[in-house]
C-alpha cells in the first residue's frame, strides 16, 4: 500500500498525503502528472489517494474506489428523530448511557447509529481487522459533515479499532459491555452505493465461530445480537432468538444475558 494525491494536486494535499503516510508507515509517492493505474503498476500496489474533499481507497489494479459513506444511518437517524422505529435499535434496545461493541464495523452505519441513541453518556467501539478500511472509516467519521449536528456528534464518538474481534473480546472482562453486535453479512447490504461498492475487495470474510460467539456472550451484559439473512442458519445454530420481519431481507437475533 502507498499514498498519492489526486491528479490536480495542491501543496495542502501533499502535506495532508505526508501526515497520513507517517501515520500508517506507508510510502508517499508523488503523483508528477502520472495515471493513476501507471504508478499502481510501478508501485505493485493498492493506494490511498488524497483529494480535495475525501480520501480514497484503491485495490491494486482497480478503478473503483472506497470511499466514506455514512449511507444508511443518515435516514434512520432523520426517521429516529421524528420518532420512527428502528429496527437495529429495537433488536439491541439500545438505550442512553448503554456500551455497545459492534464487531463487524463495516461502513459504520449501525455503530453510528448506535451511538446516536447511546448519547454522549454511553460509548460505542467498532471492531475493524483491515487496517487500512478502519483507518478510512475512522477518518470518516471524524470528518463527514451530515448536516444534523447530532449525527455529526454521534459519528465522531464511535471509537475504531484496528484489532481481530476474538482477541479483542478475550480480552474484556465478563459482563462488561451491554451489548455485543455481529453483522457479518454487512458488505451485502450496502453494494448498492456507488462509493462503497469497493469495500467487498478490503473486507474481511471471516465467518462466526463458536468460539466467538462464546467470548461474545461472555463479555456481554444484557445481549448478543446478530444481523443476518433471513435464510441464514446461524440464528438456529449459535442459540438466538430470532426476531423475523416479513418483508426483510435479514432479521436480526437475540441472546439475552437476563
Amino acid at each position: 500500500m502507498f499514498i498519492t494525491t489526486a491528479g490536480r494536486t495542491t501543496p495542502g494535499m501533499i502535506k495532508h498525503a505526508l501526515e497520513i503516510a507517517e501515520n500508517l508507515q506507508i510510502p508517499y509517492l508523488p503523483r508528477n502528472k502520472k495515471s493513476l493505474n501507471l504508478i499502481q503498476q510501478q508501485a505493485k500496489s493498492g493506494c490511498i489517494v488524497v483529494g480535495k474533499e475525501r480520501l480514497e481507497l484503491f485495490e491494486k489494479n482497480s478503478v473503483q474506489p472506497f470511499f466514506f459513506h455514512p449511507n444508511s444511518a443518515m435516514f434512520r437517524i432523520k426517521r429516529l428523530i421524528k420518532g420512527g422505529f428502528d429496527p437495529f435499535a429495537n433488536a439491541a434496545k439500545l438505550a442512553r448511557g448503554m456500551t455497545v461493541l459492534d464487531c463487524t464495523l463495516g461502513i459504520a452505519s449501525d455503530a453510528i447509529v448506535a451511538s446516536f441513541l447511546v448519547g454522549r453518556e454511553g460509548m460505542v467501539t467498532g471492531i475493524e481487522g483491515q487496517k487500512y478500511l478502519a483507518f478510512m472509516v475512522q477518518k470518516g467519521l471524524e470528518t463527514w459533515d451530515s448536516g444534523l449536528p447530532a449525527m455529526n456528534k454521534a459519528m465522531k464518538r464511535v471509537r475504531v479499532l484496528h484489532k481481530d474481534a476474538y482477541e479483542y473480546l478475550k480480552s474484556q472482562a465478563d459482563s462488561s459491555i451491554d451489548c455485543v453486535y455481529f453483522d457479518p453479512m454487512f458488505e451485502e447490504t450496502i453494494l448498492e452505493s456507488d462509493g462503497i461498492k469497493a469495500l467487498g475487495h478490503f473486507a474481511i470474510h471471516d465467518d462466526l465461530t463458536d468460539e466467538l460467539i462464546n467470548e461474545a456472550i461472555r463479555v456481554a451484559k444484557l445481549s448478543v445480537v446478530l444481523k443476518d439473512h433471513y435464510k441464514s442458519v446461524r440464528f438456529e445454530k449459535y442459540g438466538f432468538e430470532v426476531i423475523r420481519r416479513k418483508t426483510a431481507k435479514f432479521h436480526f437475533g437475540v441472546i439475552e444475558k437476563n
